[in-house]
């Protein structure tokens, strides 16, 4: 759907209510890298909750879809050379005389709602592939764990203590660290055998 609304620049604009940059025939083309569409900003507040952007998308029928949706495509050979190309990256950075006193994620999934009997097949996070038939895919995952900067983190997750069941010991091989959230260590046991 194009935009076919003025934009208002100097004065409030009542009939404007959506924008399109390009289309999927006739995308725009960018020649060098950058940012195409950037929001940049500050806050000092104290209390409450800041966001530089917030979208909410409510069905009332029976479509469906996404609030947002990131697609990166590869055309090109030797994609990411010296880099890394990704649908979407989220961080969060502590900085030099911050500290956090509550809750920081880079990314935070929340399933949830009223609903006392939803259907379907639902999660906080669905990790799916999306490949061809016919490849080999030796060097994918699910889900690929990596310490980017010097500093490591050691713990595999951070998991509620119920969900750690006491079970009969076996033989392992190897061993893999989980921490409960009160700070219990626990291994999930591992065989190559």
């Amino acid at each position: 759907m194009a935009n076919s609304k003025a934009i208002g620049v100097a004065y409030a604009d009542p009939s404007f209510d959506s924008v399109q940059v390009g289309t999927s025939a006739a995308p725009i083309s960018l020649t060098s890298a950058g940012v195409l569409n950037g929001s940049y900003a500050t806050t000092s507040a104290t209390s409450g909750d800041t966001r530089l952007s917030y979208q909410k998308l409510t069905f009332t029928s029976t479509g469906s879809g996404e609030t947002l949706r990131a697609f990166s495509v590869v055309t090109g050979a030797g994609g990411a050379t010296a880099g890394t190309i990704n649908g979407a990256h989220v961080s969060l950075s502590i900085n030099g005389s911050g500290t956090i006193s509550g809750a920081g994620n880079a990314l935070r999934a929340t399933l949830g709602g009223s609903s006392t009997n939803p259907g379907g097949t639902i999660a906080a996070i669905q990790a799916d592939s999306d490949f061809a038939s016919g490849g080999t895919w030796t060097n994918a995952s699910f889900i690929r764990f990596t310490n980017s900067g010097t500093g490591t983190v050691a713990n595999l997750f951070n998991v509620p203590a119920a969900m750690v069941e006491l079970k009969g010991s076996a033989a392992l091989s190897h061993k893999i660290k989980i921490v409960a959230s009160n700070g219990t260590p626990y291994y999930i046991m591992v065989s190559d055998a």
